[in-house]
């Protein structure tokens, strides 16, 4: 039975990491091509390739296709890592810097307005946060399995993990507030100096929280595995050949690329759509958050009675309509506050059911595999499952930033509702995909 201390510490470095990742999944389009009304001039040039692809999409696109290689990589080294201090703990502790550092970087362009520095320092920090994050973060993710030895203790886990993770976005959302106490307390003039300071303490934050499990996690006392000696090909074909890892790995694609962009249209939404302020972003992230840990104890509860399966597609249901209501927001005769709370009070479940049962379903594939075959190697299942997650994010953003070509500020915003249909079908796609998944019956 794993203590309180290393489930603390575990959900520390969750907590680290989503605060790094959500920063670029909040920021991202709003910091480099932001609407008119933002205080700030575009970083970017708004041109578009083949009529439809502009240059944050293809940035964006360009660096998850480097990390999409590297994923698989990273993986099969930690399997096979022989270090006297386990086979996840030292690559965590290596790229922790080279993560904070390179976010921060994201977000600090050598020119105050569009220029083709801005574009290379883009795709140059970009790749580079993504390579240190994943080598990060797969290791992190395939202790789950590791630490916890039964189903229960498994989904116990994730609860704690996706506990830190709603904190990562929590704390991602308040940065305009943060940007708000820097020009609050003058350190800080211009919009963009404020929002470029609270990122970097927003990234330092991130990256204490992602040393916790580090120094409190002792992986040669806690975990059993032993390191795995199949090679790279034949341990990806292995995976590739469960279909159940499959319906999950490509359910769980489209939920991340419909998630990515409504992620990286939430301040729009707010400030174009509903015509409040930016810093009401982290009231509706703390609202979302304070009701999904509403749902935490009773999904556990839920799931021994009536499975993991179902919860799930309850939840890509729920999510696929408040997506669609995106559209809405703005139209209907009631006040902006109002409409954003109805959205985000219907995206709590899916919020707590989509972050809690998934890790916990992909853990039992990976510990049953193991089972079986003999091979450990729960670092490749969680290197195909985050590539597949970066890929639907990258995505995601990508789509978003397209689809703001079509309209993205006050009176001209077709773009943005177009996204939360966008959204919606890619979560009933996501459902329909995840019915093919076969739960164990007990």
């Amino acid at each position: 039975m794993l203590t309180r201390r290393t489930r603390l510490a575990y959900a520390a470095g969750m907590a680290g990491w989503s605060i790094l990742v959500n920063i670029i999944g909040v920021l991202l389009p709003y910091f480099w091509i932001p609407p008119s009304n933002a205080g700030w001039n575009p970083m970017l040039m708004q041109i578009t390739f083949f009529g439809a692809f502009n240059l944050l999409a293809l940035i964006t696109s360009a660096g998850r296709l480097l990390d999409a290689v590297y994923d698989p990589f990273i993986g099969q080294k930690s399997d096979q890592s022989t270090h006297p201090h386990g086979r996840r703990i030292p690559f965590m502790l290596w790229s922790l810097i080279p993560a904070v550092v390179c976010c921060a970087l994201v977000f600090s362009p050598p020119d105050s307005e569009a220029s083709v520095g801005n574009a290379w320092w883009l795709a140059i920090t970009l790749g580079l946060f993504f390579i240190a994050a994943t080598t990060y973060i797969i290791p992190c993710n395939a202790l789950l399995p590791e630490l916890a030895a039964t189903a229960e203790e498994r989904l116990n886990l994730a609860t704690w993990q996706q506990a830190g993770f709603v904190f990562g976005i929590v704390a991602s959302a308040a940065s305009n507030n943060l940007a708000d106490l820097m020009q609050y307390l003058s350190l800080a003039t211009a919009r963009i100096d404020a929002l470029q300071l609270a990122i970097w303490i927003l990234c330092v934050l991130g990256g204490i929280l992602m040393l916790v499990p580090v120094l409190l996690i002792d992986e040669r006392k806690l975990t059993r595995s032993k390191p795995s000696h199949e090679p790279l090909l034949a341990s990806l074909r292995s995976a590739l050949r469960n279909s159940n890892f499959r319906a999950y790995v490509i359910a769980d694609f489209a939920y991340y690329m419909a998630l990515y962009i409504i992620t990286s249209g939430l301040l729009y939404f707010v400030t174009v759509l509903a015509g409040e302020n930016e810093s009401m972003g982290v009231v509706l992230m703390g609202t979302m958050v304070a009701a999904s840990l509403l749902f935490y104890v009773p999904l556990n509860r839920l799931s021994a009675k009536y499975g993991k399966k179902k919860l799930v597609l309850l939840a890509f249901a729920i999510l696929g309509i408040a997506s669609a209501c995106v559209f809405l927001i703005g139209k209907v005769p009631l006040p902006g506050k109002v409409q954003l709370f109805i959205f985000v009070g219907m995206a709590s479940f899916p919020l707590a059911a989509l972050g809690i049962l998934p890790p916990a379903i992909l853990a039992d594939i990976a510990r049953l595999d193991a089972d079986v075959t003999g091979e450990n190697r729960e670092g490749l299942f969680f290197a195909v499952k985050y590539f597949a997650v970066k890929l639907g994010q990258t995505l995601g953003i990508a789509v978003f930033s397209m689809l703001t070509i079509f309209g993205k500020d006050p009176g001209d915003d077709w773009g943005l509702r177009l996204s939360g249909l966008v959204g919606a079908g890619l979560c009933v796609g996501a459902a329909l995909m995840f019915t093919r998944f076969r739960e164990a019956k007990k």
